[in-house]
C-alpha cells in the first residue's frame, strides 16, 4: 500500500516539474524565434562588440556567444559550427567561446528552471556570469593564437 502512495506522489511530482519547465522553456523558445526573425539578435551582437575586445575575440564571434548564452549549447553549437565553417571564427575564438559557454550557457532558461525549484535566481545568475567572464578573460590571455595556427 505504501508503495502505491509513493508511486502516485512521485508521478504527480514529476508531472508538476515537467509542467513548470514547459511554462518556462516554451515562451523562451518563442521569444528566440521572434528575435531571430526580427534580426534583433544580430543588432544586439553589433552593440556588444566591446565584449569581443575584452575577451580578445573577433567581432564575428559575439553573435554565436550571445546565442549560446541566451539559448543554450544545442542551438549555440549549431551557430558556432556554422560560423566556424564559414571561416568567421578562429581557433582561438572557438576555444574562448567554448570555455565561456561551459560556465554560462542558457543563462536565462537554466536559471529560471533552477529558481522554480528553489535556487536563488540572482545568486545563480551572477555567479555563473562572473565565473564565465573571469575564466574566459584569463584563457584569452593564455591561449596562443599563433601556436593554434601552427597545429593546423
Amino acid at each position: 500500500m505504501n508503495l502505491m502512495v509513493y508511486l502516485k506522489e512521485s508521478f504527480t511530482g514529476s508531472i508538476s516539474s515537467v509542467l513548470t519547465m514547459a511554462i518556462i522553456i516554451i515562451p523562451l523558445m518563442m521569444v528566440m524565434e521572434i528575435l531571430k526573425d526580427a534580426k534583433i539578435l544580430e543588432k544586439l551582437s553589433t552593440k556588444l562588440k566591446p565584449i569581443a575586445k575584452f575577451l580578445d575575440i573577433s567581432d564575428e564571434s559575439v553573435f554565436p556567444l550571445i546565442i549560446g548564452i541566451i539559448f543554450g549549447l544545442a542551438y549555440g553549437a549549431g551557430i558556432i559550427i556554422d560560423s566556424t565553417e564559414e571561416g568567421n571564427v578562429s581557433k582561438k575564438d572557438l576555444y574562448i567561446l567554448v570555455i565561456f559557454l561551459l560556465a554560462c550557457h542558457a543563462i536565462f532558461e537554466d536559471t529560471f528552471i533552477f529558481a522554480a525549484v528553489g535556487a536563488n535566481l540572482w545568486l545563480l545568475f551572477g555567479v555563473r556570469l562572473i565565473v564565465a567572464i573571469v575564466i574566459s578573460y584569463f584563457a584569452s590571455k593564455v591561449i596562443d593564437a599563433k601556436q593554434l595556427a601552427k597545429e593546423d
